[in-house]
C-alpha cells in the first residue's frame, strides 16, 4: 500500500485524503494548526460540488445541514431593482442532475472530516507545519517545523493560498492583492424582520462595491458579505471591523441592502487575494491542489467547488494499487489546469466587469441581462455546472 502525504488539512486537503484513501492508499494529513478546524462562514455549493461530494460518499451528510435556495438574484444596488434571476429548482436540477445549496463552511468541513476519521487508512496529524520537501530515491521526505521529518511515496500540496509546497515548487512570490476588502458577518435569522428572510442567494451590485446574503446552517443564520474596491494594499485576514465603518462604506446603496447590513454584527474584514493561473503544478512525486494550485477570488463562488473537483479527479487517477505518481500528477494537471484557470479569470472578470461597474456600463449590463430568458441564463453557467473535466471517467 502506497503512502501519500498531504500538506494542509482544509477542505481541499481532507477531501483529497478521503478520495485517495478510497482508492486504496494510506494517507497522512499534515495540518499546521493544533486542531483540525475550518474558519469562515457561508459557502455556496453548485451542482459540480455535489457531484464531487457524491463520489466522496459524503453528499448526504452535507445535504443534511444545507439550505436549498430557490434562486440566484442579481440586483441593482443603487436603484434596488432586480436585474436578473436564475431559478434553482425544476429545470436547473434536471439539467445538471444536482442541486444548488448554501452551507456553513463548518458543516461541509465536518462531513468530510468525520468521513476521514472513520477511514482506517487515514492518519490525521496536527501541529505539523510543512516547511520543505525533498526527493530521496522513490520517496518524498517532508521537513516539518520543529525539526521532525515524514516520509511518503508522494506529496500533495493542499496548504492554501500561501503554500510552502508551492513556494518551493514554483518560487513565484506572494499572492496577488485584489485591492478589494470584504466584510463578513453571520447573524441569527430570528433577528431579522420577516420581510428580510429571503430564501435565495442575492447579490446587490453597485459602483466599486457589492453585497451578498443568503441563509446558512439549516436556515438558522444569515451570511452577509459586503465587498468594496478600496484599493487596499495591505494583507488583512479576519480583522475585527467597526459596524459604523461598514455602514458608512455602503451608505450609497439602496434602502433594502442597507437594511440587511444594519443587522450585521461582529464584522470581520479580509483583503481578497488570488494568483495568476499557472500550468505547472508538479515536481515529480509532488503536486499542488486547491488554493495552492489555483487560488481564485470569491466572485464565481467556486473556490471550494474546484478543490472538491480536484480531490475526486486525483483520487481516480491514483486508483491503481501501485500508481506511477509522477505520471498521474502530470495527467491530473492536464485534466484540471485549463478549467481552473478559466474559473480564476472568470472570478476576476465578474468583480471588474459585472458587479462593480457604474454609469452607462451598468445600464448596458442591466439591459443585456433583462432580456435573458431562464434558458439563456442556464447557458451562461453551463460551463461551471455541467460535468467538467474533473475526473478520468
Amino acid at each position: 500500500m502506497s503512502s501519500v502525504l498531504i500538506a494542509g488539512g482544509g477542505i481541499g486537503g481532507i477531501a483529497t485524503a478521503l478520495a485517495v484513501a478510497r482508492s486504496g492508499h494510506h494517507v497522512v494529513v499534515l495540518e499546521r494548526e493544533p486542531r483540525f478546524t475550518e474558519l469562515g462562514a457561508g459557502i455556496q455549493l453548485g451542482p459540480n460540488a455535489f457531484r464531487a461530494l457524491d463520489r466522496l460518499g459524503v453528499a448526504d451528510a452535507v445535504r443534511a445541514g444545507a439550505v436549498f435556495v430557490d434562486g440566484l438574484n442579481l440586483m441593482d444596488g443603487v436603484t434596488g431593482a432586480g436585474i436578473a434571476r436564475l431559478p434553482l429548482t425544476g429545470e436547473f436540477r434536471e439539467r445538471y442532475g444536482q442541486p444548488y445549496a448554501v452551507v456553513h463552511r463548518v458543516d461541509l468541513y465536518t462531513a468530510l472530516l468525520d468521513a476521514c476519521r472513520e477511514h482506517d487508512t487515514i492518519e490525521l496529524r496536527t501541529d505539523s507545519r510543512v516547511e520543505r520537501y525533498a526527493h530521496v530515491g522513490d520517496e518524498v521526505v517532508v521537513d516539518l517545523a520543529g525539526g521532525a521529518t515524514v516520509r511518503g511515496d508522494a506529496l500533495v500540496g493542499a496548504d492554501g493560498l500561501r503554500s510552502a509546497v508551492r513556494a518551493q515548487l514554483l518560487d513565484d512570490g506572494e499572492p496577488v492583492l485584489s485591492g478589494h476588502t470584504i466584510y463578513r458577518s453571520v447573524i441569527p435569522i430570528e433577528s431579522l424582520p420577516a420581510d428580510l428572510r429571503w430564501h435565495s442567494v442575492t447579490l446587490w451590485a453597485a459602483p466599486l462595491r457589492h453585497v451578498v446574503h443568503y441563509p446558512i446552517a439549516g436556515g438558522r443564520s444569515l451570511n452577509l458579505a459586503a465587498t468594496v474596491d478600496d484599493r487596499a494594499v495591505d494583507v488583512v485576514v479576519g480583522r475585527p471591523a467597526d459596524r459604523d465603518l461598514v455602514l458608512d462604506t455602503f451608505a450609497s446603496l439602496a434602502a433594502v441592502p442597507r437594511r440587511f447590513l444594519e443587522h450585521g454584527r461582529d464584522w470581520r474584514s479580509w483583503v481578497l487575494c488570488d494568483r495568476d493561473p499557472v500550468r505547472r503544478w508538479t515536481d515529480g512525486r509532488v503536486v499542488l491542489l486547491g488554493d495552492a494550485a489555483h487560488p481564485m477570488l470569491q466572485y464565481a463562488a467556486q473556490g471550494a467547488c474546484a478543490a472538491l473537483e480536484d480531490a475526486v479527479c486525483l483520487g481516480e487517477l491514483l486508483a491503481p494499487a501501485e500508481p506511477d505518481f509522477a505520471r498521474a500528477f502530470e495527467r491530473f494537471t492536464d485534466l484540471r489546469a485549463e478549467r481552473t484557470a478559466w474559473v480564476q479569470r472568470l472570478s476576476r472578470a465578474l468583480g471588474r466587469d459585472v458587479y462593480h461597474v457604474a454609469g452607462a456600463v451598468a445600464e448596458r449590463r442591466n439591459a443585456a441581462l433583462a432580456t435573458r430568458t431562464d434558458a439563456n441564463l442556464l447557458e451562461l453557467v453551463d460551463h461551471l455546472y455541467l460535468e467538467p473535466a474533473a475526473s478520468t471517467r
